[in-house]
């Protein structure tokens, strides 16, 4: 598979299945516990955005969750981690299944994340961006108790403003980057991502979090990108001006977010690094997997809570990992807690 188109810039298939999953199911599928699927790789940072939406708000009884490996081929991603290689409750080998299920002449990206009608098998929507806004609103009614408002009312317009500018420059910023097939395509991705992250810098130092005093949507959706930078994007997509742990505020905010229940407790840098490494093989042509970066760093103080600000607002932290969803303990630094029930 190849990633990079030689003299061209990136441009990112954004053809994406839109149904909406809704309350009143307006498109023809409410919300109800139990009756979707929602597909991931913990590899993926778009995927990633569901994973920790899904923890904060407590969803895991109404949306379980299905977890790919962390490579894919041509056609599909695949559930390699599952016993005989078939996720247990789709039946299916490859996410790609299910994308045919609903259209059998199917011919965009098999992504995650994907929630799949499980009656039917069918993929309802990959669109990610919708997705963890859905999980936000839509999903009200089975949230747990404490649940943070990712997505308040009145910050809407800021977090959505903001939300654009750090896809375009940012999260999508690191794979033009990566995948620019001219050296000026990437000089131009380049310049655009660092001069957006020294903005967003200035932004935190004097603020604990993105849009207002709690987390919201905004810091999901940077997060995902700054987990993965020193990790992959620095090395193999070349945005190689500085690390994030030689961006001191960046650095202290994505550390105290890592920190934060939901966040940090979801992340698998085995399966990062083996996704982008692995996959990207007209990038990294040996194959050969980092074995770094050291890891301990991003359990170091933060001191970010002189800032002010209370991650959950007037909610509370998620309650402890379900042992079946919990990440190796090989694959991150983070301590493994005990789960209790809720």
């Amino acid at each position: 598979m190849r990633y990079v188109s030689p003299g061209r810039e990136y441009a990112r298939d954004t053809r994406y299945l839109t149904t909406r999953i809704t309350a009143d199911g307006r498109e023809g599928f409410p919300v109800e516990a139990g009756r979707y699927r929602l597909v991931v790789a913990r590899a993926c940072p778009w995927a990633s955005r569901a994973v920790i939406v899904r923890r904060l708000l407590g969803l895991e009884e109404a949306l379980p969750m299905a977890v790919a490996g962390p490579t894919h081929d041509d056609r599909s991603w695949t559930f390699d981690l599952d016993p005989g290689g078939r996720d247990p409750v789709l039946g299916i080998e490859r996410l790609q299944e299910a994308y045919l299920a609903r259209d059998p002449d199917y011919d965009r990206g098999v992504t995650v994340p994907a929630i799949v009608d499980v009656p039917t098998g069918r993929v309802v929507t990959n669109d990610f961006a919708r997705i963890t806004l859905d999980l936000s609103l839509e999903w009200r009614a089975y949230h747990r108790a404490g649940a943070p408002d990712l997505y308040p009312r009145a910050l809407r317009p800021e977090i959505d403003a903001l939300n654009q500018v750090v896809y375009e420059e940012v999260n999508n910023g690191v794979y033009r980057a990566g995948f620019a097939g001219s050296q000026e395509a990437y000089a131009s991705a380049y310049e655009r991502l660092f001069a957006r992250l020294d903005l967003l810098g200035e932004r935190l130092a004097a603020s604990r979090y993105l849009v207002g005093g709690t987390i919201t949507e905004a810091d999901v959706r940077l997060f995902t990108t700054l987990v993965r930078f020193d990790a992959v994007y620095h090395g193999h997509f070349k945005c190689n001006r500085r690390k994030l742990s030689e961006s001191p505020v960046l650095w202290a905010y994505a550390r105290d977010l890592f920190q934060t229940p939901g966040f940090g407790d979801t992340v698998d840098f085995d399966h990062i690094k083996r996704h982008y490494f692995l996959v990207h093989d007209d990038i990294n042509p040996t194959g050969i997997v980092p074995a770094g970066p050291d890891l301990s760093g991003w359990l170091a103080p933060h001191r970010r809570e002189a800032l002010g600000g209370r991650p959950f607002g007037d909610g509370t932290p998620p309650a402890p990992v379900r042992p079946e969803e919990a990440v190796p303990p090989e694959h991150t630094p983070l301590p493994s807690r005990p789960h209790t029930l809720r």
